[in-house]
Parts: structure tokens; sequence; C-alpha cells
């Protein structure tokens, strides 16, 4: 049976993959900083829970060796994890704005990832999902047409920016995991402030993904209408 650990998979986006998941018939991890509504997550969708705070060395070493012990190895790692920070202007923006956007977004993503290759590695096809957005598109963020274009998200953005590229050097240098991104798009949930098409269609790129098995491709960037322009 698949074993797949979300970061930041007790609301939102994550909550959904991990249902979808459970559903599909995966032994779903849920990772969350705060013990009490991850549990509670957890316990509503039958999947297992270990806190996770990305930000965080010993959180993240005390999670490895939690499913170490618990499972052994580790099939498929969703870096779902991620904050917007403050909406600033870009010429307000202050070096510690964006330093605190990237703390979760994307040193958060490359901790978690080096710390579970090694359990990723004792699986037979082992994978890594890295949830990014189009608002760290170059395309989408001059297109008029797309709401990406409407939104002068700075740290966010240049965050997701670099998880996109992170996701394609891992893909290029470690061969023996496969690693792509995914774009849930403008997602109605809290992180959005309900804004945007529903969980389900914001889940459905994530969950494709993470349900291919030995098909899965690497170094791919898709949304749920296919690949994302960068």
């Amino acid at each position: 049976m698949t074993t797949t650990l979300i970061t930041g998979g007790n609301r939102g986006l994550g909550h959904e993959i991990a249902r979808r998941l459970v559903q599909a018939g995966q032994t779903v991890w849920i990772g969350a900083r705060d013990a009490g509504n991850g549990r509670k997550a957890a316990d509503r969708l039958g999947a297992g829970f270990v806190q996770l705070d990305v930000t965080d060395d010993a959180s993240v070493d005390a999670a490895v060796e939690t499913l170490r012990a618990r499972v052994g190895h580790l099939d498929i790692l969703i870096n779902n994890a991620g904050i917007l920070g403050e909406v600033t202007a870009p010429e307000d923006m202050t070096a510690d704005q964006i330093r605190h956007v990237y703390e979760t977004n994307v040193f958060g993503l490359v901790r978690v990832t080096h710390a579970f290759l090694p359990l990723l590695r004792k699986a037979t096809a082992p994978s890594v999902v890295n949830v990014t957005s189009g608002l760290g598109s170059f395309t989408l963020t001059h297109d008029p047409e797309r709401v990406e274009s409407q939104y002068p998200l700075a740290a966010y953005g240049s965050s997701k920016s670099a998880v996109t590229m992170l996701t394609t050097q891992y893909a290029r240098t470690i061969p023996d995991v496969r690693f792509n991104a995914v774009d849930p798009g403008q997602t109605a949930t809290e992180f959005t402030g309900h804004i945007g098409h529903s969980v389900e269609e914001g889940a459905e790129a994530a969950v494709r993904i993470a349900t291919l098995g030995p098909d899965t491709p690497t170094g791919t960037v898709t949304d749920r209408a296919g690949t994302l322009p960068w």
C-alpha cells in the first residue's frame, strides 16, 4: 500500500488532497504544526498524524523518526505547507517580510525534502509533489487575461518561482526519485479568502500525480488543465 505524507494537511487544499488519497486507498499521514488540529483532521479522514513544523529542524527530524519507526519507508511526499505572508506593495517590502515567507515556502520545502530522502529511497517508486503557484510564473503574471496578473504578491509569488526551480533541479539531479510541481490555481480556501474555484478542483493536479504509481513522470509543472507555462 502507498504511504503518503502531506505537510500542512490539516485544512484547506492539503486536507482535500489527503481526503482524496485516503479514498484512493493510500495510507496517508497528515503533517501539521498544531497537534490538536492535526489529530482532529487525521481522525476525520482516517489518516495518521505526525507533528511537523517545516520551519524547525528538530520537528522535521522527529517526524522522520516517527515514520521510520511506524512505516519504515515513504512512497510519496507532498510539500503542501505554505504561507501568504503580508500583502505589501513591492516597493514597501522589507527583507524580513520576504524572509518570513521563504522560511516556510522555500527553506521549509528544502528542509523536509532533504530530511525525508532516505525514507523515500526505501520505496519502490518514490515521488515528491511540490505545490507551486501560477503567481510564480513569469508568463502568467504578465498576461492581463489571467488572474495571476492581478495580484502583486512579491514575496509569495517569488517564493513559488523558487519552488518550481527547486523542483526541476531536484528532478535533473536525483534520478531515483520523481519530482513534480503542481499548481492548484486560485482555490476557494481560507488561504485565498474563499475566492476561486472549488477545493476539489484545486486538489486535482496533486491527486493525479500522486496516483500515477510507477508511471509517475519527473520534472513536470502542471495544473489541472495540463502543462503550466513559465
